[in-house]
């Protein structure tokens, strides 16, 4: 019996010895789980706040894109109406250089005086015929008068 009692005493306190035992194994596995578990919240956090910051640069960067496309369509607009000038005062410039040509010769300077300022050259007689329209001052004139 006392072999008994020994084995019986042996037994419990043997789960006693093993209770203390797995208590700090609990609080280790414990803490080991809020550890892991406020290391998963940080790296949420900074995986969100990378996220944000990240969409940020996107609005950004396409915003900038945008801008930049928009002032490529100005300036490629303003470069061909500027060409288009150009051109244009290219053309007039070479109608003024023939009409300087043109008009440099003594025959053409003959023709102009003739027809634009009325004159003769030697020998010449000239005659101008007027042959002008009836203005709307005279035909106001004449139905005042017939009233």
């Amino acid at each position: 019996m006392e072999g008994n009692q020994e084995k019986q005493e042996n037994t419990p306190t043997q789960p006693q010895v093993s209770d203390p035992q797995k208590k700090p194994g609990e609080k280790l596995a414990e803490k080991s789980r809020k550890k892991s578990k406020r290391h998963k919240q940080k790296i949420r956090f900074y995986y969100s706040f990378l996220t944000f910051v990240l969409l940020f640069c996107l609005v950004q960067v396409g915003f900038g894109v945008i801008l930049n496309i928009s002032k490529t369509i100005a300036y490629k607009g303003k470069i061909n109406t500027m060409e288009r000038v150009r051109d244009e005062a290219e053309q007039l410039n070479k109608d003024l250089k023939s009409d300087i040509k043109l008009f440099s010769k003594t025959s053409s300077l003959e023709e102009i005086a003739r027809n634009n300022l009325k004159m003769a050259g030697e020998k010449e007689v000239l005659v101008i015929i007027n042959n002008t329209p009836q203005t709307p001052k005279d035909n106001k004139k004449h139905k005042q008068h017939k009233k």
